[in-house]
C-alpha cells in the first residue's frame, strides 16, 4: 500500500483533535488532588457519560481494526461478538453484578475479590489483569503505528513513540476523568468518521444484494483469496449467514467453529468473562455517581453496541466483495514488507534470466519472507522490467564508478598545482556530466524497482486483514473526509490505549503496590524498649501509611511505566495479522478462568478462599498448557501455539481461542468446586453480606419508570438482540 499525502484540511482536523484531547487533560489537571481523583474519578460522573465511555473504552484496535479484519476473514459470523458475545453479558452485568461491585465500595475488581476471598486471590488476579491490559494497550499501539506507516509512510517506531506520547500527556494530566471524557468525544468521532466509508463502500459494490452475491462467489472459490486450499469450498452463505454455516459444522464456515464453541466458548465463557470481570470496562461503571447510574451504564452502552456491526464488520465484508468483483482493481492488502527485503528480492530478479525459474522462485520467496504465487512470480520474471534490470543495474554501477573516477582526477589536478584553468574546468565538466549520467541511471532504476516492488507485493499470497480498514479509508476518502476518517482511527486507538493504561495504573497502585506495602512494609513490628536502670518493655510499633499524595505520585509514575510496557507488547502484536485473534487469546488466558472464580464467589457462599486461589491459578496454567499443545491450521509451532507438542490442529486461530477459553474455564470451575467442598469457609455470612447474592438485600426499583429499571430494560435489549440474530440467520 503506497503512502498517501494529506491535504492541509486533513492535517487541520488531526491537529485540532489532538490539541483538544490534550487540552481536556490539561483542563482537568487542577482537579486531580488525590489518588481517588486521579485513579477512580471520585465516583462523580453521570450515566450518559459513563455509558458512552463504557463502550468507547472497548472501541480500540479490537473494535475497528480487529472487527473489520474478522469481517473480511470470517464474514457476518463476526457479529456474534456483539449479539451473542456482548449484549447478554452486558445486561447480566448491569442487572446482577454491578450491585456487588458498586455496593461493596471496592475500588477495583481485584479489590472485590480480596473482600470476598483473601489477598492471595486478589494478587493473582491483579497481576494477570495488569499483564492483560498492557498487551491490550500494545495491540492498539501496534494497530495505530501500522496505520500511520501504511497510510502516511511514517516510520513504525517513530509512530509508536509519538502516539504513546500523546496518550501519556492527557492521561498523566487528567487521570481517569480525562480518559472518560475523551472517550465520549472519541465515540462520536468514530461514528462520524466511519459512517461515510461504509456508505461509499456499500454503494461501490452495488448495494446489499450485490454484496451477498459477491460473497457467495468467495465461498465457492475461497482459494482465490488464499482463504482455503485449492479445491475446498464453503457453503454459499458462509460469509452472509450468522447461524446456518455454524449449525452445518466447522468445515462449512471460515471461522472453523461449531455452535457449541460459539455459544459456550464465546457467548458464555469469553463474553461473560470479559464484560463482567474486566476492570477496564467495569471501571467506567464504577465511576458513576450512584448505584442507579452504575447499573444503567452497561445498559446504555448496549444500545449502540447492538448496531455497531454495521459500522465495523461490514467494511471487512465489503473488502472481500471488492476483491472478487471484476473491474474494481482492489486486492486484500498484503502484510507490510521492509524495504531491505525488496532490495534483496530485486538482486535475485537481476539474475533470473540466467538461472532456473525454480531457483529464482525459492530465492525470491526467501528474500520477501512470505508465501508467493508461482504464477505471478513467473510472469514477473518474464516481464520487460526484469529483462532490462541487469543492464540498468550495470549502467548505474558504471555511472557511480565514473563519478568516483572523475572526482579523483579533479582532486589530483588541483593538488598538483601545475594544471591550467582550462584543464580544471574540463575536469569539473567531466564530473558534472558523470553526475547527470548517474542521475538518469538512478531515475531509471527507481522506476523499474518501484514497478517490481508493486508486483512483488501483489505476488504475496498472505493477507494482512488488519490492513483492510486502512485500504478502504485510502480508497474512498477525499481530502477533508480523509482527515475525518483518520481522526476516527486515531480516536479509536487512543481510546483503547488510554482505557487500558488507566485500568493498569489503578490496579497496580491500589491492589499491588498499596496492598503490598501494607503486608510487607507498613506492618506492625514487635520491639523492646530499653530504659535506664535495666527496665525493658515489649511493644508493637505500627508504621504509618504514607500520605495520599504518595499514592497519587505512584499512580502517575506507573502510568509512564504502563506506556513503556505497552510499547514492548506492540512489537509482539506485530506477529499477528488479525488483532481480534490475539486479543481473544489474551482474554482466554485471563478472563475465562476469572469468570468461573467470580461466578462461584458471587453466587455460592460455600466457595472458599483456597479454592478460589488454586482454581484461578489452575485455570490460567491450563490455558498455557492448552496453547502449548494446540495450533491453528497454517501456523508453525512457536508464539502462536504448539511450542511443546502439537496434539490438536484447529481450523482457525479463532477456533483455537474459543476452545482454549472453554478449557481454562472448565479447569478453574472443576478445581474451585472440588477444593471448596474439601476445605472450610473462613468467612461468616455476616462478613459476606453485600458480596454474595443470597446474603445481600435485593434492590427495590418498583417505584421507578420502566425505562429506569435495569431488569426490564435488559429484557428489551435481549429481545432486540434475538430479532437481529433471526434477521441474519
Amino acid at each position: 500500500m503506497q503512502p498517501i499525502h494529506l491535504a492541509w484540511v486533513d492535517y487541520t482536523i488531526l491537529i485540532a483533535y489532538v490539541a483538544f484531547v490534550v487540552g481536556i487533560g490539561w483542563a482537568l489537571a487542577r482537579y486531580m488532588k488525590t489518588s481517588s481523583d486521579f485513579l477512580t474519578s471520585g465516583r462523580s460522573i453521570p450515566t450518559w457519560v459513563t455509558g458512552l465511555a463504557f463502550i468507547s473504552a472497548n472501541l480500540g484496535a479490537l473494535e475497528l481494526v480487529g472487527m473489520a479484519a474478522s469481517g473480511a476473514k470470517y464474514g457476518i459470523a463476526t457479529s456474534h461478538f456483539y449479539w451473542v458475545g456482548a449484549i447478554p453479558a452486558m445486561v447480566f452485568l448491569g442487572v446482577f453484578m454491578m450491585p456487588f461491585y458498586y455496593g461493596s465500595k471496592a475500588r477495583t475488581v481485584p479489590e472485590y475479590l480480596q473482600m470476598r476471598f483473601d489477598v492471595r486471590v486478589m494478587t493473582l488476579n491483579a497481576a494477570a489483569f495488569a499483564v492483560m491490559t498492557v498487551f491490550a494497550s500494545g495491540i492498539s499501539m501496534n494497530a495505530l503505528a501500522k496505520l500511520l506507516n501504511q497510510l502516511l509512510g511514517w516510520d513504525y517506531n517513530f509512530a509508536l513513540l509519538i502516539c504513546s506520547g500523546v496518550v501519556l500527556v492527557y492521561v498523566l494530566k487528567g487521570g481517569l476523568t480525562s480518559a472518560i471524557y475523551t472517550e465520549v468525544l472519541q465515540f462520536f468521532m468514530i461514528v462520524l468518521g466511519f459512517a461515510p466509508v461504509v456508505y461509499l463502500g456499500l454503494k461501490d459494490v452495488g448495494g446489499w444484494h450485490a454484496l451477498t452475491h459477491s460473497l457467495q462467489t468467495v465461498a465457492a472459490n475461497p482459494a482465490a483469496l488464499q482463504l482455503k486450499p485449492i479445491g475446498e469450498v464453503y457453503r454459499a452463505n458462509a460469509w452472509t449467514g450468522a447461524w446456518q454455516p455454524l449449525l452445518a459444522g466447522p468445515e462449512s464456515n471460515p471461522m472453523g467453529v461449531d455452535w457449541f464453541a460459539m455459544v459456550f466458548g464465546l457467548g458464555f465463557v469469553l463474553s461473560f468473562g470479559y464484560w463482567c470481570t474486566n476492570f477496564l470496562v467495569v471501571q467506567r461503571a464504577m465511576a458513576a455517581k450512584n448505584m442507579t447510574a452504575a447499573r444503567n451504564t452497561p445498559l446504555v452502552a448496549a444500545v449502540p453496541k447492538m448496531f455497531f456491526p454495521l459500522l465495523v464488520i461490514l467494511p471487512g465484508m465489503i473488502a472481500i466483495a471488492l476483491a472478487v468483483t471484476p473491474g474494481k482493481n482492489y486486492r486484500l492488502p498484503p502484510p507490510p514488507i521492509d524495504s531491505g527485503r525488496f532490495a534483496a528480492a530485486i538482486e535475485v530478479l537481476a539474475k533470473a534470466p540466467s538461472q532456473e525459474f525454480g531457483v529464482t522462485y525459492d530465492t525470491v520467496s526467501q528474500a520477501i519472507g512470505m508465501k508467493m504465487s508461482k504464477e505471478k512470480v513467473q510472469k514477473l520474471v518474464q516481464s520487460d522490467s526484469v529483462a532490462s534490470l541487469a543492464s540498468v543495474i550495470t549502467r548505474e554501477q558504471d555511472a557511480q564508478a565514473a563519478v568516483q573516477s572523475s572526482r579523483t582526477a579533479l582532486k589530483q589536478l588541483k593538488r598538483g598545482g601545475t594544471a591550467s584553468g582550462s584543464d580544471i574546468a574540463n575536469a569539473e565538466n567531466t564530473v558534472a556530466q558523470a553526475k547527470n549520467t548517474l542521475a538518469l541511471a538512478d531515475q531509471k532504476y527507481q522506476e523499474i524497482s518501484g514497478d517490481l516492488n508493486e508486483r512483488l507485493r501483489d505476488a504475496v499470497t498472505v493477507n494482512d486483514y488488519d490492513g483492510v480498514i486502512f485500504s478502504l479509508v485510502k480508497r474512498y476518502c477525499p481530502p477533508g473526509l480523509l482527515g475525518l476518517a483518520l481522526t476516527a482511527l486515531l480516536a479509536s486507538f487512543m481510546s483503547g490505549m488510554a482505557g487500558n493504561v488507566t485500568a493498569f495504573n489503578t490496579v497496580w497502585t491500589y491492589n499491588l503496590y498499596q496492598t503490598g506495602r501494607r503486608h510487607l512494609v507498613d506492618t506492625p513490628r514487635p520491639c523492646t524498649l530499653d530504659y535506664k536502670g535495666g527496665k525493658n518493655e515489649d511493644i508493637v510499633l505500627t508504621p504509618k501509611e504514607p500520605a495520599d499524595r504518595h499514592f497519587l505520585w505512584m499512580g502517575k509514575f506507573i502510568t509512564v511505566v504502563g506506556i513503556l510496557l505497552s510499547i514492548a507488547c506492540a512489537y509482539f502484536a506485530k506477529q499477528y495479522n488479525n488483532a481480534m485473534d490475539i486479543i481473544q487469546l489474551v482474554f482466554g488466558f485471563v478472563n475465562a478462568p476469572l469468570f468461573a472464580t467470580m461466578a462461584f464467589g458471587m453466587f455460592w457462599k460455600r466457595t472458599t478462599a483456597a479454592a478460589a486461589f488454586y482454581g484461578l491459578f489452575a485455570g490460567i496454567a491450563g490455558s498455557a498448557v492448552f496453547h502449548a499443545l494446540t495450533l491453528a491450521e497454517g501456523n508453525t509451532p512457536g508464539l502462536k501455539g504448539g511450542y511443546i507438542h502439537v496434539l490438536q490442529v484447529f481450523p482457525s486461530e479463532m477456533a483455537q481461542n474459543f476452545w482454549l477459553a472453554t478449557f481454562s474455564f472448565m479447569v478453574c470451575l472443576t478445581f474451585t468446586l472440588v477444593i471448596s467442598l474439601a476445605t472450610t469457609r473462613t468467612k461468616s455470612d455476616a462478613e459476606l453480606k453485600g458480596l454474595v447474592y443470597s446474603l445481600t438485600p435485593k434492590i427495590k426499583d418498583a417505584d421507578q419508570p420502566w425505562y429506569q429499571r435495569p431488569a426490564i430494560v435488559g429484557l428489551v435489549l435481549i429481545a432486540v438482540c434475538v430479532i437481529l440474530n433471526f434477521i441474519f440467520w
